[in-house]
């Protein structure tokens, strides 16, 4: 088969540029709206899945799928923090018993107010999640009303401010300080003393919803594990901490990325019929062109190629502006319903590498099947027939 020139296809775009701003347009939007969703999925399950740590195993009673679901009484606490394979410090095992409460805060946007997840830890909870760490006031003091609050959740809602005083639960509490646990889940959530917590909802004071403990190294996880599923007095599942939160980022990236691949579709229709009604009239216009260049030798599959080239020119075209038009978003902060928790998580739009590479396959795509059927129509087209028209 003999190629005909690359530069053909720029020339021939080139001289038909009204048409193809169009189609390049029609497909940049459909690729920036597919790159935006799956960057929006892509952020909300980073920002759970770095709230896990590989150091660390989260324990939930036997059947239990989240915290919420999830009920350990004080003796399974004493059993769980000697087991092998937790580390100690000072001779303390690094363990934190966790409960949690959904309470109303007003969002400083409109005022309504939102669920925020309001966590009781232990007071060595710094300990076991070393990546959290008070960057303004103090961590609240055991046995108080007081409250530390994540970094997105002090922006987010009103009056979360160090030394203000609010009111949920039939409780007051004093915000002593404020954290920030490196964009995680945990800077949306409102850290409290995990037994005040439970004596304000008048909840039974030797129960928690999960048991978070430091393991020695990550290879301790098995060893732990085993000796937790082999001792008859418990009844409670074990997993990694970062692949339980990873878990808990699947219904809602399940969820946007359905969404986004179905308004993708319903723009890639329009893409591509933008795609084949450029091509179209390109092959309309250049009839004479395509004969006179099968008559010089350039075979069927010549013509067919040449066309393709050029639909996906303008596809690579479209993708390019379309991914390039979706970076600022990169990094921006918003929030959404988190369905496992049913509370307010703040999370950021993460646009990665693989996210455009996929955005330039999906616009490539569309410039597949928008200039093929024209590609084969300009292959086909009678040579004898237009010569005698030149």
């Amino acid at each position: 088969m003999i190629a005909i020139p690359v530069i053909y296809n720029f020339r021939s775009a080139k001289a038909r540029w009204t048409s193809a701003i169009v189609a390049v347009l029609g497909i940049a939007g459909t690729v920036g709206v597919f790159v935006a969703m799956l960057a929006l999925a892509q952020g909300f399950r980073a920002t759970l899945v770095s709230s896990g740590s590989a150091d660390n195993a989260i324990i939930l009673r036997a059947g239990a799928n989240s915290e919420m679901e999830s009920g350990l009484s004080l003796t399974n606490v004493n059993i769980l923090q000697d087991e092998p394979g937790v580390a100690h410090q000072n001779g303390q095992p690094i363990v934190t018993s966790e409960v949690v409460v959904i309470a109303p805060f007003p969002l400083r946007s409109t005022q309504t107010d939102a669920n925020v997840q309001v966590r009781g830890v232990s007071p060595n909870v710094l300990t076991v999640r070393p990546n959290v760490r008070i960057v303004e006031g103090r961590m609240f003091r055991p046995g108080l009303a007081e409250l530390v609050v994540g970094r997105n959740a002090a922006k987010t809602y009103a009056g979360l401010r160090v030394g203000n005083k609010v009111r949920f639960g039939g409780g007051e509490w004093t915000i002593s300080g404020i954290f920030d646990a490196g964009g995680s889940a945990f800077d949306s959530e409102v850290w409290c003393d995990a037994r005040v917590l439970n004596g304000v909802y008048k909840r039974p004071a030797n129960v928690f919803q999960s048991v978070t403990v430091h393991l020695t190294s990550p290879d301790a996880f098995q060893q732990f594990k085993d000796a937790v599923s082999k001792d008859p007095r418990l009844n409670v599942d074990v997993s990694r901490e970062i692949d339980y939160y990873a878990k808990q980022s699947q219904t809602f990236t399940r969820l946007i990325t359905i969404l986004g691949g179905l308004v993708a579709g319903v723009m890639a229709i329009g893409a591509i019929f933008g795609a084949l009604n450029t091509m179209y009239s390109a092959v309309a216009e250049r009839i004479r062109e395509i004969a006179v260049m099968r008559a010089l030798g350039f075979g069927a599959a010549s013509v067919v190629f040449s066309f393709l080239i050029e639909a996906l020119l303008i596809a690579f075209v479209g993708g390019g502006i379309g991914c390039v038009a979706v970076l600022p978003l990169n990094g921006f902060t918003t929030g959404a319903m988190n369905w496992q928790t049913f509370s307010h998580l703040a999370f950021a739009f993460r646009i990665t590498p693989n996210l455009m590479a996929g955005g330039i396959i999906f616009a490539l795509g569309m410039g597949i099947v928008g200039g093929l059927l024209p590609a084969i129509h300009a292959a086909r087209q009678p040579v004898a027939q237009a010569l005698r028209e030149l």
